[in-house]
Order: structure tokens, then C-alpha cells, then sequence
């Protein structure tokens, strides 16, 4: 039986550009609402039509800034997301929002519209920070987001980077403690990283910008696990954090490389047309985007299909970051390989030896040391 469908709809505008950010997102005078909703809802109609009635088990606005969007827009495209596929009982509709008064005004709109999942990108809960990484709220307003948010939505996750420069274990723990004092049933923690094209890379380049080097950042990695499990929330995932049966069954979907279909510009998919399983992608261009899709119902610039050998290394890539790792039948029947013929074996020996995997005949899971080093250890583990 085919695995329920995950929907990622890509809102691309925002009102600045984050200096961090290397996400497909546009900054625009005037942000052309009504052209790129009605191309959204052509190609979730493409998308749609051959996919065919599959189950829908989650739909994510992500962005950009989603909450940049009217209510009644976000209310038809689940409309016809609900239309088109057949929703799972519990069907997880998540919307990021950011936490600026402007935005939570829209909260009840969006639980009307059908959303029963807001992430909150709060980032920092210091307001010297926010600055830093261009965020346009203060802490107090994130913590008044949080609050409204947890009185509409049944369920809440709110965003928290860290490894910032001069950033230490106590100052993160206090930070931390604080944030999740208020309430919330998921966190997603990200350490900050210089991604190239952004502003932080080119102070970064002209050594204007240092972070915690390694050493550093696993201590502050540490900080965030012990002062999560505090407040009841588990790591499942290398970044993301929830109180049992809160997890994000729409980014579930990604890690467990189970079909996804993206719409919106810039926007990647997985999924199965018939045996062939499609690397999809979008034009990142809003306005090239929605030409495209005016023209031919869809802005795809590729889809790919994605043989065995590729399906096993991105199984891996994803697989991995789960906290429990990755099952070895479902592995092979979504691969085509084996999970063990996919590594190497000496690799993995060592790794176990070093306490950095453990593995069973069914099951290989990265520990959370293991986890601390998981880019690394991907590199040599995958053939």
C-alpha cells in the first residue's frame, strides 16, 4: 500500500532578505498576490491530475514568508489540495509565520482557513541578537506569538538558531530554558551556518564574522538536548525536538524519503509516477515561475528520474538525521538496494566501535555522538 502523499506549497516573498538566509526568498515593493496564487492553485492542479487520488497525509507553507499571505488565499489552496487528493483523517497543515504584530493578527484567519499546525520563526529570544540576524521582532513579541499561537492551533512549533558568535553554554541554556517555559510541543533548533551568497558569507569572507568552532558548537548541541528533555521534548530528528506524537509528520516524510510534491517556485519533489520515481524542481524566479506555469500549467526547469544507486544515497542523507535511524526493509523496498550493500562495511565497523553508529540486522541509527558528527561520518560511510 502506497504511503500517504506530503504537499509543500512555496510562498516565495518576504519583507527583507535575513543576512543568514540562502532560502529561495524575494524581497518586492508590491508582492503580486493574486498572479501567484492563481499559478499555485495551476500547478497543485497539474500536480494533481497525475498524481491521481492519493492520500494526503500533510501540506506545508513554507517560504519565504507564508504568513505574508491573506488568509482567504491559504484557505483555497487547501480547498483544493483537499479536493483533488483524499485527506487523511489527521491530515498535518503546517504554516510558517514570523512573530511580528502584523503577522499574529492573522493567526485566527489561518485556523479558519484549515491550518492546524503554526511554526514561528522567533530565532532568538535576545533582542541584541534579533538585530544581528536581520529579524524585524523583538523577544517580547515572539513570546507574545507563542502565547496567542498556543490559544488557536492545536499544535505549535516555534524555529531557535544557535552557535552564534560569542554565544556560551549559559547564556544558550538560559535562553532556551526561557523560550520553552512558555509552552510549545515541538522546537526546531538550527546551529547557525555560513551559507554562500549571503551577507553573513561575505563578512564572513572579509573575517568580520566568527562562530563557535566545532568544540563549541557540540557543547551548546549538548546544552539544547538536556534542557529540552527538561521541558518534555525529545530530539527525533539531528535539529528538531517534540513531546511524543507532536513530531512534524510533514518533515517525517522527507527523512523517511517517502513521495513529497512541491509547488511554488523554487520548489523540490519526490514522487512516484507509476514505477519511476521523479527528482522534481522549479524555476526560482517568481515571475519567471509564473510565466511558466501560465503558459504550460507547471514551472518545472527539471525532473529527473532518480535510479537505485542515487535513491540509496539520498535514503541515507535523510535517514540518518532520524534519531532512529534508518529500517532496513523499508530502505531496500524504496531503494531497490539493500541497506547494508549501500555502505561500507569497514566504515561502519569503525563507526561502531567509536560509538558513533549502532546497527542490527533491521535497523542502522546514528548516535547522538554520532549525530554531532554527521556530515563527516556520511562522507565515509556512503559508497
Amino acid at each position: 500500500m502506497r504511503q500517504s502523499l506530503a504537499l509543500y506549497i512555496h510562498w516565495p516573498f518576504c519583507r527583507s532578505k535575513c543576512p543568514y538566509c540562502d532560502f529561495n526568498s524575494h524581497v518586492r515593493e508590491h508582492i503580486p498576490e493574486a498572479r501567484i496564487l492563481k499559478a499555485l492553485r495551476a500547478e497543485l492542479a497539474f500536480e494533481a491530475a497525475r498524481l491521481g487520488r492519493r492520500a494526503l497525509g500533510s501540506i506545508f507553507f513554507g517560504g519565504g514568508t507564508p504568513s505574508l499571505m491573506a488568509p482567504d488565499s491559504v484557505a483555497s489552496l487547501i480547498q483544493d489540495a483537499r479536493s483533488a487528493f483524499v485527506a487523511d483523517a489527521d491530515v498535518e497543515i503546517t504554516l510558517e509565520a514570523n512573530p511580528t504584530s502584523i503577522e499574529i493578527e492573522r493567526f485566527r484567519g489561518y485556523r479558519e482557513a484549515g491550518v492546524n499546525r503554526i511554526s514561528i520563526g522567533v530565532q532568538s529570544l535576545d533582542d541584541e541578537s534579533l538585530r544581528f540576524l536581520g529579524r524585524e521582532h523583538s523577544a517580547d513579541e515572539a513570546l507574545t506569538a507563542i502565547e496567542l499561537a498556543r490559544s488557536i492551533f492545536p499544535r505549535v512549533s516555534f524555529d531557535l538558531i544557535y552557535a552564534r558568535p560569542g554565544q556560551n553554554p549559559l547564556s544558550w541554556q538560559r535562553e532556551l530554558a526561557r523560550a520553552l517555559s512558555v509552552g510549545t510541543d515541538h522546537l526546531s533548533l538550527y546551529q547557525l551556518t555560513i551559507e554562500p551568497g549571503t551577507k553573513f558569507y561575505t563578512r564572513h569572507q572579509r573575517g568580520e564574522l566568527l562562530l563557535p568552532d566545532n568544540e563549541e558548537a557540540a557543547i551548546l548541541y549538548d546544552v539544547t538536548n538536556q534542557v529540552a528533555a527538561r521541558f518534555g521534548l525529545a530530539a527525533y530528528e539531528i535539529s528538531n525536538y517534540a513531546k511524543p506524537g507532536y513530531e512534524s509528520r510533514h518533515n517525517l516524510a522527507y527523512w523517511r524519503y517517502q513521495d513529497y510534491a512541491g509547488v511554488g517556485p523554487g520548489a523540490h519533489g519526490r514522487i512516484t509516477i507509476g514505477e519511476t520515481l521523479l527528482a522534481t524542481r522549479r524555476h526560482r524566479s517568481p515571475e519567471e515561475w509564473a510565466k511558466r506555469v501560465e503558459a504550460r500549467a507547471h514551472g518545472s526547469v527539471d525532473e529527473t528520474p532518480i535510479p537505485p544507486d542515487e535513491r540509496a544515497r539520498e535514503a541515507l542523507l535523510m535517514g540518518l538525521r532520524l534519531c532512529d535511524g534508518i529500517h532496513a526493509g523499508a530502505f531496500a523496498a524504496r531503494t531497490g538496494t539493500p541497506l547494508y550493500a549501500a555502505v561500507d562495511p569497514g566504515i561502519v565497523k569503525d563507526a561502531i566501535l567509536a560509538g558513533y553508529l549502532a546497527a542490527t540486522p533491521d535497523r542502522l541509527v546514528a548516535t547522538h555522538e554520532g549525530r554531532k558528527r554527521l556530515d563527516a561520518l556520511l562522507a565515509a560511510l556512503i559508497r
